[in-house]
């Protein structure tokens, strides 16, 4: 925590709050020096727990970076996700340790049903995160995440619907099979009446049908 606190810098607070992150415990270290310091340290369940409970903005990503996903319960994860307060602590922690979890797609569902805005950010995030590194899991692990996107599509706040559109666009370049159907939930999504699914749809699609998405699907 001294360390964190020495290296933080005051200036760095006000680009951090220009990106929506909130800073009002943060001190301003950035990220690279998080990511190196968490090499240095390894794998350090105990220290991560200490570390977040610390409430420092920084202190909490850095036991995002450390954690041990084997030891991460349930219980964990719910007391984590209530205290998410921004949405680069939500983004870190769900892609860098709650996603290796056990309880990934499980927790992915649960959380999108969820009111906190965080919360159910995280849900959609875990979405986006597990098409890209859960290399195992076959494409029905992901139509199962359709439904949700759907429902969640018709929220208005900013970082669920910006969550709900990074998981759709996700699940769709992980594969053709999943890029046409993601296409075609797109255009449910699109034909909606909300502005929020409107605007998910149009971007979603603009990524999903572009050449350069096609070309890489298909190679």
């Amino acid at each position: 925590m001294t360390h964190l606190r020495h290296k933080g810098n005051p200036r760095n607070l006000e680009g951090m709050a220009k990106f929506g992150i909130n800073t009002k415990k943060a001190v301003g270290v950035q990220i690279p020096h998080l990511r190196q310091l968490a090499k240095n340290i390894g794998t350090h369940h105990n220290l991560a727990s200490d570390l977040w409970n610390t409430q420092m903005h920084e202190a909490r990503l850095l036991a995002g970076f450390i954690d041990d996903p084997l030891k991460v319960t349930e219980r964990q994860m719910e007391d984590w996700v209530e205290d998410f307060d921004s949405w680069d602590i939500c983004d870190q922690v769900c892609s860098n340790l709650f996603d290796k979890t056990d309880m990934a797609h499980r927790k992915a569902v649960e959380w999108s049903h969820r009111k906190e805005e965080y919360v159910k950010r995280a849900g959609y995030v875990l979405m986006a995160c597990l098409a890209v590194h859960d290399k195992r899991a076959n494409a029905a692990a992901f139509e199962k995440f359709f439904p949700h996107i759907i429902r969640g599509a018709t929220d208005e706040r900013n970082y669920v619907k910006k969550a709900v559109n990074w998981a759709l666009r996700q699940i769709g370049k992980r594969s053709m099979r999943l890029n046409k159907e993601a296409i075609e939930i797109a255009k449910k999504i699109g034909a909606m009446n909300s502005s929020s699914a409107k605007w998910i749809a149009a971007d979603a699609l603009r990524e999903l049908e572009s050449e350069k998405v096609q070309n890489r699907i298909k190679q």
